[in-house]
């Protein structure tokens, strides 16, 4: 017949054990329940935070990004009628016209740690400045009594520049800078793990119009 003392050592290891397990699972409990605040509370773990300071330098390296140079030529047609007399010039310009985002005219930054999403609000892309590099004049004629003078050619000058900056327009300049800053500034938070929301404000660009001649 068994010795009913050498079970106990048996049993006791049993309730010892059965113990510990039920111990493991609270504490594992208790971790997956309070994780995300220990995380926060450990130096060198959890998420990383943006900063409304990280997020507006980040828009000013992307405005530079985006700014861009392009070569355009058009074509100006020219026409004055006075006392019944008419003069006329056909003028091809070439020019240089920069694109980009002005800052200055200013932004807005949103940020949502909770959701991790940053609202970024810039100013629309524009001409930022015009450079005519040539003006060829390929017909010319002046009126009986309508000869040309220096103020024809200041005004000639101020239509290229006008011309220049409608010919960028069509070809899209500003809304390929628009674009390329919502593509390169959402990869760029996007990299700390934000989803980023760029919108652009209804403000129409500012052009300089010619003074009067």
């Amino acid at each position: 017949m068994a010795d009913p003392r050498r079970r106990r050592p048996a049993t006791a290891v049993l309730i010892s054990l059965a113990l510990l397990g039920g111990a493991l699972i609270l504490i594992g409990l208790a971790v997956q329940r309070f994780s995300p605040a220990a995380s926060r509370l450990i130096p060198g773990r959890g998420q990383t935070e943006v900063s409304h300071g990280i997020v507006v330098e980040r828009i000013r390296s992307v405005a530079q990004l985006v700014t861009s140079e392009t070569t355009v030529r058009d074509v100006v047609v020219y026409q004055n009628r006075r006392l019944g007399s008419t003069k006329r010039s056909l003028v091809v310009v070439t020019g240089k016209v920069m694109a980009g985002i002005d800052l200055d005219a200013g932004t807005q930054v949103d940020l949502d740690h909770e959701a991790r999403t940053v609202r970024v609000v810039l100013p629309p892309a524009k001409v930022l400045t015009v450079e005519v590099t040539q003006l060829r004049t390929y017909d010319e004629r002046s009126g009986l009594w309508n000869p040309f003078r220096p103020a024809d050619r200041d005004t000639i000058y101020q239509l290229a520049r006008e011309q220049l900056i409608s010919a960028a327009g069509e070809l899209g300049v500003t809304a390929h800078a628009e674009e390329s800053a919502r593509r390169l500034l959402g990869a760029l938070i996007h990299a700390d793990g934000y989803t980023v929301d760029v919108t652009f404000s209804a403000t129409p660009p500012v052009v300089r119009q010619p003074t009067e001649q």
